[in-house]
Order: C-alpha cells, then sequence, then structure tokens
C-alpha cells in the first residue's frame, strides 16, 4: 500500500486545489508530489526552455522516417533507438543508413552535453551523451534537450532531469492510448530550480567525470578484445564483416555424429572461425578450463517480491536489462532466494534463450565484478565460471564479447521458437592459450574497465544526492 511522504505530507491547499476530492489518488501520484515541492521551493526557477538553445529552442526530436539499415560501417552511422540508448555497450548498435539518416536528417546527430528522453513508448528513459558518442544519429523517438552552456551546465541540467523530481512531471505529460508520446512542448514549462552556482557546477562535473569513467569503460572491453586477438594473430576477426561473406547455403557435412544434426550447427561462416582458432593458435577448450567451476544455465526458482532495499532483497537482472548502464525493475526477497541466483567475481554470464533476430541480446556476454556481484539473475544465464586461475573469467569475456564468438554462439543454437546454446558444442569452444603474462594483461584491462564502470555509478550516484539534498532541505525552509 502507497501512502504520504512525511517530508511531504498532503497539504489543505492541495485538496482544494482538487475540489476537495477524498480520494488518495491524485495526492499519491509522483508527478502532483513533485510539482507541489517544487512550488515550495523557495529559489528561482526557470522554464526548462528558457535554459536551452538550438533546433526548435534546443528541445526537440524528429519526424518520422522509413529507418533503413546496412551492416557496411562506411555506408551507415550508429544509431539510437528508444532502448539502445540505455546500453552500456554501443559497439552492437545497428547501423542506419548514412544517406537515409544522416545527409537528410543532420540535426538527429546527438551532441555531447545533450539529455535524450524516450518519448515514445516506454516514456522518460533518458541518457547523457558522452564525448564518445559523437558521430552517433538518434530516432524520432528519442527527444533531445541540448543546454544552452551559458544558462545552465549540462551536468546539472540532466541530473534534475533524470532525478525522482523530473522524471515523474516528464511522464506525467504523456498522452495517447495503447503507445504513449510526448512532445517538446508537453516539458518546456517544465520547472528547473536554480541554486548557488558552486552547487550546480559541483552537480555538472560529477555527470562529466561520470560520462567520461563511461566512455573509458566503453574503450577498456573494446581495446581489451582486439589485444587479445591481435596477440592471438587473429587481427582480421576484430572487424569479421560476417554479412559480407558468402551466405550459408548449399554446403555439405561429413563425419556426422549424434551429437547434433541441425544444419546451423555446422555453418560454414562459423566452423572457419573455430577452425582459425585451432589451426592458427595454441587453444585449450572451453570445458576443460571450466571444468570444476561451472558451465551450464542458472537455476530455476520461485520469485518472491522485497522491498527495493539492498538489506532485505536483491535486485533480480534479466538477459535484457543485463545490458543496460542501469538495470531496474524487480526486486525479491533475500530470505526466499538461493544463493545459487547470484554469480562470484570473475563470472561471464551469456544471454542464453532467445530468437536469432540480428538486434537481440541472445548470446552477448556480460561480466560480472565489483557491485554487480550483490544481483541476483535469472536461470536464462549461461554461466561461465573459470577452475583454473590462469584462465581468468576477465580473460574469457574479453574472448566471448567479440563479434565472431557471439556468431560461433549463435551457431551452436538448439531448440525451436526459443533457442538455447547447445550442451556439448558450447563445451568445445577454443580458448587461445597465449601466454601467462598476455592473458593477464587482457584480463587486468577488462577489470579496469568494470571498476571504471562501478565508479561511475557511484559519481551518478552521488550527484543525484547533493541534488535531492538541496531540493529537499531548501522545501523544508
Amino acid at each position: 500500500m502507497k501512502t504520504a511522504s512525511k517530508d511531504n505530507p498532503v497539504r489543505l491547499d492541495w485538496l482544494r486545489e482538487q475540489g476537495l476530492r477524498l480520494d488518495a489518488s491524485p495526492y499519491l501520484s509522483e508527478a502532483f508530489e513533485a510539482k507541489k515541492l517544487l512550488e515550495r521551493l523557495p529559489v528561482r526557477k526557470d522554464p526548462l526552455a528558457e535554459l536551452t538553445a538550438g533546433r526548435n529552442g534546443g528541445i526537440f526530436n524528429g519526424p518520422k522516417f522509413v529507418r533503413v539499415y546496412v551492416t557496411d560501417p562506411e555506408r551507415g552511422v550508429p544509431f539510437i533507438r528508444t532502448t539502445d540508448m540505455m546500453e552500456a555497450d554501443l559497439t552492437t548498435l545497428p547501423l542506419a543508413s548514412r544517406a537515409k539518416v544522416a545527409d537528410r536528417l543532420p540535426y538527429l546527430k546527438v551532441q555531447p552535453g545533450m539529455t535524450l528522453i524516450s518519448c515514445s513508448g516506454t516514456i522518460g528513459r533518458m541518457s547523457y551523451v558522452r564525448k564518445d558518442m559523437a558521430g552517433f544519429w538518434s530516432s524520432q523517438d528519442v527527444m533531445k534537450v541540448q543546454p544552452n552552456p551559458d544558462r545552465i551546465p549540462s551536468g546539472y541540467l540532466h541530473a534534475f532531469l533524470r532525478s525522482r523530481f523530473g522524471v515523474p512531471i516528464v511522464t506525467s505529460q504523456a498522452y495517447g492510448a495503447i503507445i504513449q508520446h510526448i512532445e517538446p512542448p508537453h516539458i518546456a514549462d517544465l520547472p528547473i530550480p536554480r541554486f548557488d552556482s558552486a552547487l550546480e557546477e559541483e552537480i555538472h562535473e560529477l555527470v562529466e567525470e561520470s560520462a567520461t569513467l563511461r566512455a573509458d569503460f566503453q574503450a577498456g572491453v573494446v581495446g581489451a578484445t582486439e589485444d587479445l586477438f591481435r596477440t592471438a594473430g587473429l587481427e582480421d576477426l576484430i572487424d569479421l564483416r560476417w554479412h559480407d561473406q558468402p551466405r550459408d547455403v548449399g554446403f555439405e557435412q561429413r563425419g556426422l555424429t549424434p551429437t547434433t544434426l541441425r544444419a546451423l550447427n555446422f555453418q560454414p561462416r562459423a566452423q572457419r572461425i573455430l577452425q582459425r582458432l585451432r589451426d592458427e593458435t595454441d587453444c585449450v577448450t572451453l570445458g576443460e578450463i571450466c571444468r570444476g567451476g561451472q558451465l551450464s544455465r542458472g537455476l530455476r526458482f520461485t520469485r518472491v517480491d522485497g522491498a527495493p532495499d539492498p538489506a532485505y532483497s536483491y535486485q533480480l537482472v534479466g538477459q535484457r536489462q543485463a545490458f543496460w548502464l542501469r538495470p531496474e525493475g524487480r526486486w525479491i526477497s533475500k530470505g526466499k532466494t538461493p544463493s545459487e541466483v547470484l554469480a562470484e567475481d570473475g563470472t561471464v554470464l551469456v544471454a542464453a534463450r532467445g530468437t536469432l533476430g540480428e538486434n537481440e541480446v541472445y548470446c552477448r556476454a556480460i561480466y560480472v565484478g565489483g557491485e554487480w556481484t550483490s544481483k541476483a539473475y535469472s536461470e536464462d544465464f549461461l554461466r561461465i565460471r573459470s577452475a583454473d586461475s590462469s584462465f581468468p573469467g576477465a580473460y574469457l569475456f574479453a574472448l566471448l564479447r567479440s563479434d565472431a564468438m557471439f556468431r560461433v554462439l549463435r551457431s551452436m543454437s538448439t531448440g525451436g521458437k526459443q533457442q538455447d546454446i547447445h550442451e556439448g558444442l558450447r563445451a568445445q569452444i577454443p580458448v587461445p592459450v597465449l601466454t601467462a603474462s598476455d592473458r593477464e594483461r587482457i584480463a587486468e584491462a577488462i577489470r579496469a574497465a568494470y571498476r571504471n564502470r562501478d565508479e561511475a555509478d557511484k559519481k551518478e550516484d552521488r550527484a543525484q544526492e547533493l541534488l535531492e539534498k538541496a531540493v529537499l532541505e531548501h522545501s523544508a525552509g
């Protein structure tokens, strides 16, 4: 049952404003509460439209247009859709046709410092544009808020928009029946409280530092994977150009065993990758490395909802949200959840249930370390835990996150509509041995990248804490 906050109780003037309605729903609305709290703030409040600059005054999305996707990086630009803006690793973004998007709709190119807001479907998801996102384009379903640097620090504006005061007001403006929408005029008058310039700048710097650390995370994981393939003498597998290779039709396979009879499991393009790994590098199989560790799907368990409090509950991470910067959603009771659903530091998780759509997460990998060891994970992940300390999980992740191994894992699919990764075939995946120093260097690059990601989360949280503290202290008088 939801109750009013002691810090912001329902007041008599609220009742009068609502025509003395005595049902609880309008007063427990987060948007209503946020608006009333902001009204009481004894500080200047500027409308959002007065703090932005650029196209359409600095708050804009785009027209509807036909999306044409390509596979050649020379002919396409990284394209951000409403879910993509939440992704931690942006190397898997689809490519939109340069001729159809970049040349015709140049204003849809995102700029560092912008705040992106999902404005169709799920309303109110937000992302801060980092410097390494320059050169990306966004869909018409992503609204852009471009701050005027002479009026407000971009990081401070982003922190307020994604705060527990900003998000409810933004989402309350949505209209539509089945598919919700918001448009730039709906948020143009959103009041932005202005505090001491030193506080705003401190919050801005924390957001900027967080963005820089996220860019370092991205560069770190990409660099580790490239380092692995270069050291193994397989540089051409870094830029695989999968779709430029001949299609897998009309091939034959000899020497079949009872292991599998499915044609996809003998896909020539994937087999060429496996053959090169076996022929051109000294390898050990993934099954050997994980013997005594884990190479299996997760545990099925009953989910019992709990309070969103880390002291009593685990945050449950599913396949889709595992690839987001900050997972959202369900919390489950610690007392009713088996410890096997957690993941040890250094575990690699691969999304192991899904379909073969090009932009699906099925067969994509994540690494569990640092703060993410406190989360619970669904049974849909393939859990890879090394039993050989000389082949740490971070090294395995550097290999498994590559496009080459993504294609190999998909070729090992089994099942009907919902695919799984074949138990016998996945154990046979060859892992380059390299040298002990090479493996440790690559593994440490991954660990450092994930430390940067954890630190980015902390700085982002600290920015929110400073903002919320300022709002609440001023509202209390």
